[in-house]
């Protein structure tokens, strides 16, 4: 496997904040009846794009899970927004996780909600106003392209739009960083394209950091070789041989993190699974 360079780095206390990476593994591991996670270190900074690769069952999920401190790693540091999460008491995260928006797989929508509950649950537990709360589900729907489905219920959606509600409730209170759990998981290729398209047009327009997990090599260098124009609101093709300089790759193995890199470096990798996920 490859082997990754882990410097020792400054502390989160040490680093300007506005250069401070948004998330931060420094040798984390965890291991449920076997290791899952081992000595995994690496950060995603405030405009940058992880796309995270690897075979089913290799503890993506569980990586974004650490990264939430919905998990608690059996060793190792995770930084979030500079905040330690590792230790921290439950309480102590709840506002940190408030700043982070999460795609789960499948959607993870209550089908005894609406659209609009489901996309402003937590506003919703805090007894906001209902006409704040209107107005913002409205404009997250509308970013998504699905205004149209703020009564309705999850069960009357198909696939495809209830993985776009997903994502506008992610979105609903503006996050700074973005987790994606297999967005386009079990969808077909038109689908999937549209779900990619939002996430590129989230990447693009509001620079929002990311991490976002997937096995489809081609949604991988689909938001590597496109960008959002505003004008035409939709997804275009960069340049020929030109690639976002801020979408990067981690890809994992066998417990490991075995790549940490730009395209050019994957497509370029010797690593032996390497060359034969891409393959």
């Amino acid at each position: 496997m490859t082997n990754l360079d882990h410097s020792p780095t400054p502390t989160q206390q040490d680093t300007p904040a506005d250069i401070r990476p948004v998330l931060e593994f420094r040798n984390v591991s965890i291991g449920f009846d076997h290791p899952v996670l081992t000595d995994v270190s690496f950060s995603v900074a405030a405009d940058e794009t992880r796309i995270l690769l690897g075979p089913a069952g290799v503890g993506k999920s569980v990586l974004l899970k650490l990264a939430n401190g919905l998990l608690r790693p059996d060793s190792g540091s995770i930084y979030l927004f500079g905040e330690e999460i590792s230790r921290i008491p439950e309480e102590q995260l709840f506002h940190l996780r408030t700043r982070t928006g999460m795609v789960f797989q499948e959607g993870a929508l209550f089908d005894s909600l609406t659209v609009r509950d489901n996309v402003a649950y937590q506003l919703i537990q805090e007894e906001a106003p209902d006409e704040e709360i209107d107005v913002r589900v409205r404009e997250s729907l509308r970013f998504v392209g699905l205004e149209q489905t703020f009564s309705l219920f999850p069960g009357s959606l198909s696939g495809g739009m209830r993985r776009r509600v997903a994502i506008a409730r992610a979105l609903f209170h503006n996050p700074q960083l973005l987790l994606y759990d297999s967005p386009t998981g079990g969808l077909d290729p038109v689908t999937s394209t549209t779900i990619i398209e939002l996430i590129v047009k989230q990447r693009d327009v509001y620079r929002t950091p990311s991490v976002l997990v997937t096995h489809r090599l081609q949604d991988a260098f689909t938001m590597c070789s496109h960008r959002f124009e505003p004008a035409e609101d939709r997804m275009v093709p960069m340049p020929k041989d030109q690639y976002d300089p801020n979408t990067t790759f981690l890809m994992l193995a066998e417990a490991h993190l075995i790549f940490d890199g730009s395209l050019h470096q994957l497509v370029r990798s010797q690593d032996p699974f390497v060359r034969e996920f891409l393959e």
